[in-house]
């Protein structure tokens, strides 16, 4: 494989599609503690700016290097197969010593699938999912999206509306936990409305909900959502939370300075990376880990839900 032995033609076109077909990689982790080198982590995501991202990285970052390890990122450049793969090579040729993926995405989700079984993985999530291949810390959003449901239900609101950030797993989650709250209080039950996860388009997503008269309480997927839909119940003459109650999701630090202060789910994502760099530690020290991790999320009541006129 390194070349330091002639071989032939025909037994290195064998040695290569047994490479290939095995999905083998050189351990190079196991290289680099023979000559002493520092060990490494990888981390691997689809975003490293978005804040629960960036606030995960950083609790990865700061347990890891308590633990006299260097972390090296991997971002995948896009939704495709292509960049999905790039990233998973760059990051297995580097001398790392194991992975954590962030699982707040599809794509995520995929990488954690696709990953080899020959170096230890653990994956950090908004959800617990009990078909995850590898060890995973999460933040329960499931039971947190049922309490801030019911938190408004229990305001007197007929119903409550969800807009949505983009769902990794249809069985877990915000959006199951406010289904479930909905559907347990016997309330109309409407379809949640599929947005990004910038406030540009909770905006224009969230259009549709200020415009609808019966509209009076709404969960957003995230605190940005949240905000750029305040912005289209102003535009619509519709005051927060006199007419529409709005509870956010993460607890992002403008979500106190908004006006009206957000009432939102607070959720730890430095405690996240921590938890999630944890179970890897294990996995390399001992070669177990807890298949789980978990915290509850709190919801933080502020200003911006209030009983309906």
């Amino acid at each position: 494989m390194n070349g330091s032995v002639p071989v032939s033609d025909a037994k290195r076109a064998q040695v290569n599609a047994a490479i290939e077909r095995l999905g083998y990689r050189p351990n190079a982790a196991a290289r680099a503690l023979v000559k002493g080198v520092r060990s490494m982590i990888g981390v691997i995501a689809l975003n490293t700016v978005r804040y629960g991202y960036a606030r995960t990285l950083q609790g990865i970052e700061e347990a890891a290097r308590r633990a006299g390890y260097l972390v090296l990122i991997a971002v995948v450049e896009s939704e495709d197969r292509e960049s999905m793969d790039a990233a998973m090579d760059l990051m297995l040729g580097q001398t790392v010593a194991g992975l954590v993926v962030i699982e707040f995405d599809p794509v995520g989700v995929a990488i954690s699938r696709a990953l080899p079984a020959n170096i230890p993985v653990v994956a950090a999530a908004a959800a617990g999912r009990t078909r995850s291949p590898h060890p995973h810390a999460y933040l329960d959003d499931r039971v947190a999206a049922r309490e801030a449901t019911e938190y408004l239900l229990g305001l007197g609101h007929r119903t409550v509306h969800y807009l949505a950030i983009p769902a990794t797993d249809s069985r877990t989650g915000r959006a199951l936990g406010w289904r479930q709250a909905i559907v347990d209080a016997g309330a109309p039950l409407h379809e949640p409305l599929g947005a990004a996860y910038d406030p540009a388009s909770g905006y224009s997503v969230g259009h549709a909900l200020a415009e609808d008269p019966s509209v009076t309480a709404v969960l957003c997927g995230n605190d940005e959502l949240a905000i750029g839909l305040m912005r289209a119940l102003s535009e619509v003459g519709r005051r927060v939370p006199e007419d529409v109650s709005v509870v956010g999701f993460d607890d992002q630090p403008f979500a106190a300075m908004w006006t009206p202060a957000l009432t939102t789910v607070r959720q730890d994502f430095d405690d996240l990376g921590r938890r999630a760099f944890g179970l890897l530690d294990s996995l390399l020290t001992t070669g177990r880990a807890p298949r789980t991790s978990t915290a509850r999320p709190l919801l933080v009541v502020r200003e911006s839900a209030a009983p309906p006129r």
